[in-house]
């Protein structure tokens, strides 16, 4: 007991002052408000010390838990949410504290012993102590790394750069020194997005409207590393330009995409693991394009892929068969579609109403697979009684280059070439899907036999009870399994069901 007491700002008592080793001086201000009854710790200490003991809350076994106050005046009955918010308005209804925040974040230290990062624009006097260097003398500019010692010895190697280091003081002209280390490369990453909007003013670091026009950011792609320090520094430096005045925003990015890590055989690449993939050797082997969709193609974005899995010959293959498909159009470039084949145009049409809301929901996995579906249909088409001179395989396989070049550009513009354009396949707009297309005429109806499927056949989606019934008698599968049977039973929906209940 340290004879000395606090006054409990609610109700007035005296609390004694006890110093103990299991609080720990580091957390908070290193003082504790002591809850014996609802703490092992503090219990054990305060019978050990034989002090008093109230409980305060009726929370029977647990100690810990919620559950009513007791023998606590004006916050009987309430829960510990309640009784925190009843107690802050008590205390600021007499003026003797306000509700705030406590963030357990940690001072910043920015600066680093490195050549290779932004000066601190800091000039030390002896006269004047840390001066800033003046507006018309920033940017603080490194000097040339000739004739410097860049090896790591515990000291900026700036200091060795004697010219540079030894300026007079900006305010009282004496001989003074710059500071010699850098910033931690964190303070440029922190607002880097922002630099975007003017990266060539040498006058301002970014124009305040056009940070209202165009920021925040609406998507941020990055990985599990950025996903702690490099964000938490981004947000508080936003904050800070928000306090400022500089931003109407106090969030830099709108949206966070955090993608998956390429493995091989499970694990993270390594030298010491031996399990590198070459990127150079992949892109010699199977050229940039395979590569880029086999990464798409792999897998959704946030999940891992192990490139033991993929196959990037695959996608080679995939898009040679595209190409040819392009190569072998016969129709002239600005035929009327609409004159051309209804189911090519139907699965044009279907992948342009699935593909653009799934490449705007990240499922770029799904997109390509769409995309893979609709080439089979044009190579179908091209090959079979439609024909490579119909205006719909041109429509098609316009379609395709458009929507490869998301994944495979030189593909994409080659392609593009073979059909009659000038490059820039990615700046041609994808049209919007007719609706009218999609409007299904036929599906497929099946049929049991007590239970059990025996047939399915295409009929028309507005067939009635009665014709699907009569078409699934015809069917010479369906009369074999009635067999010698007596039909006791027809349950149908049509257009999509018949079941024949027999004895």
């Amino acid at each position: 007991f340290l004879g000395s007491y606090a006054i409990n700002p609610v109700n007035g008592e005296k609390l004694p002052i006890w110093a103990s080793d299991y609080v720990l001086a580091d957390y908070g201000t290193g003082a504790i408000m002591a809850v014996p009854a609802h703490d092992q710790r503090d219990g054990e200490f305060a019978r050990t010390f034989d002090l008093p003991i109230r409980v305060v809350v009726d929370n029977a076994d647990d100690i810990a838990g919620d559950g009513p106050h007791i023998n606590s005046g004006p916050l009987n009955g309430l829960n510990k949410k309640d009784a925190i918010t009843k107690v802050l308005e008590l205390l600021e209804s007499t003026g003797k504290a306000k509700a705030t925040k406590n963030f357990r974040l940690r001072d910043w230290l920015i600066s680093r012993q490195r050549y290779w990062g932004t000066p601190i624009p800091i000039i030390h006097c002896e006269s004047c102590g840390e001066v800033p260097v003046p507006a018309e003398s920033l940017p603080v500019v490194l000097p040339s790394t000739e004739g410097l010692d860049l090896k790591p010895k515990g000291t900026s190697p700036l200091g060795g750069a004697a010219d540079w280091v030894n300026v007079p003081c900006p305010n009282c002209a004496k001989p003074a020194k710059r500071d010699t280390d850098t910033m931690d490369t964190f303070v440029d990453s922190s607002w880097y997005f922002l630099r975007f909007l003017s990266p060539n003013s040498e006058t301002e670091a970014f124009p305040v409207q056009a940070a209202k026009d165009w920021a925040p950011v609406d998507q941020y792609v990055g990985g599990v590393t950025h996903a702690i320090l490099h964000l938490l520094y981004a947000r508080f430096f936003t904050k800070v330009l928000h306090d400022m005045g500089l931003v109407d925003f106090d969030e830099p990015f709108t949206r966070l995409l955090n993608q998956g890590m390429v493995l091989m055989n499970g694990s993270a690449m390594s030298k010491s693991r031996g399990n590198i993939v070459a990127l150079s050797a992949q892109l010699d082997e199977h050229g940039v394009d395979a590569v880029r969709l086999t990464m798409a193609f792999a897998g959704p974005p946030e999940d891992d892929i192990d490139w033991a899995d993929v196959s990037p010959s695959g996608s080679a293959k995939f898009l040679a068969r595209a190409w040819r498909a392009a190569n072998d159009v016969t129709s002239e470039k600005g035929v009327d579609f609409a004159t051309g084949n209804k189911e090519m145009r139907k699965a044009t049409h279907t992948f342009l109403r699935d593909f653009g809301p799934l490449i705007e929901s990240f499922k770029f996995n799904v997109g390509v697979a769409k995309l893979m579906e609709l080439v089979n249909a044009l190579r179908k088409a091209i090959d079979g009684e439609v024909g490579p001179a119909d205006p719909a395989v041109r429509e098609g396989a316009e379609v395709v280059a458009k929507a490869i070049s998301l994944f495979a550009p030189y593909t994409a513009e080659d392609m593009w070439s073979k059909l009659g354009y000038e490059p820039g396949v990615a700046l041609a707009l994808f049209q919007s899907a007719d609706e009218s297309l999609l409007v299904e005429s036929n599906t497929i109806a099946v049929v049991q036999v007590n239970g059990k499927l025996r047939d399915k056949f295409e009929v028309s989606v507005s067939i009635s009870k009665d014709e699907l019934i009569a078409k699934a008698l015809e069917s010479a599968v369906v009369q074999n399994a009635i067999g010698d049977g007596q039909i006791v039973q027809t349950i149908a929906t049509a257009p999509k069901f018949v079941n024949f209940v027999v004895k």
